[in-house]
């Protein structure tokens, strides 16, 4: 066994290995980004692209390989055409390092838990929604887009009622409203108290499908209520809220 290991060595060296292995990091990077970002039909023609070289190089077509050699140049262009808002964010995302980035969502929590404070005295019943790494919108029905800075006036304009956008839910993303008026899939598979509304439900069943939180305001009560993971916390605070929504978003609460 040991005199395979050293003939694999021979012809596998560290650098090999660290090539195969950086390659495959970018691979996964590439499709990870194109999945998140509903690209994966994009993904599928490039996929097939490939497959014809391979198939134009083993069979020596020189005119067919010359010709998808050339998309390939075509083809980065156009990727960073139609991915240009997302690749933004992304490059905004690594750049702001991560002292802004956490500055940045103890403000966006902050600025809800107030709005939420005052929808909860006023009885205005809300639904708001924090996105953490699998998109929300996919889950959704009827949402219209904002693309927002988060804002406690915002927040109580969009649920105030009788507006157009205040049935539904709110998503953030990061600092930013992104959509309102969002029809979440409802809870599925629990017993529940038959006092609990729509907004209810449909937080649990917002949290039993992604990762994200929920944060409901009773229009009946003004109660306050947290959906994570599928279980609904009631009842809460705005000391509770806070201490729950800074602890599953990785910020600790002591150091504010």
């Amino acid at each position: 066994m040991c005199k395979g290991l050293f003939w694999l060595r021979d012809f596998f060296s560290l650098r090999d290995f660290l090539d195969i292995s950086l390659l495959s990091v970018i691979f996964y990077l590439f499709y990870s980004f194109l999945v998140r970002y509903r690209g994966i039909k994009l993904l599928t023609w490039v996929l097939f692209f490939i497959f014809l070289w391979l198939v134009a190089s083993v069979l020596d077509l020189r005119a067919v390989s010359w010709f998808l050699g050339q998309i390939w140049s075509i083809f980065l262009f156009a990727l960073v055409v139609i991915f240009q808002p997302e690749l933004r964010r992304s490059l905004q995302s690594l750049g702001g390092g991560l002292f802004f980035q956490r500055y940045s969502r103890v403000k966006t929590i902050k600025r809800v838990i107030k709005a939420i404070a005052y929808m909860a005295e006023k009885q205005i019943g809300a639904l708001i929604v924090f996105e953490r790494s699998i998109p929300v919108v996919n889950l959704s029905e009827g949402c219209v887009k904002l693309d927002a800075l988060v804002s406690p006036e915002l927040l109580i304009t969009i649920f105030y009622p009788l507006t157009p956008l205040h049935d539904g839910a709110a998503i953030i993303r990061g600092n930013r409203i992104t959509y309102a008026a969002c029809v979440l899939p409802l809870a599925q598979g629990v017993e529940l108290d038959t006092k609990l509304g729509t907004r209810h439900r449909a937080a649990i069943g917002i949290t039993q499908n992604s990762d994200a939180l929920a944060v409901v305001v009773s229009e009946e009560t003004g109660s306050i209520s947290l959906a994570v993971g599928g279980k609904l916390y009631r009842n809460l605070t705005e000391e509770e809220l806070k201490e729950i929504l800074f602890k599953e978003l990785g910020i600790d609460d002591q150091k504010e």
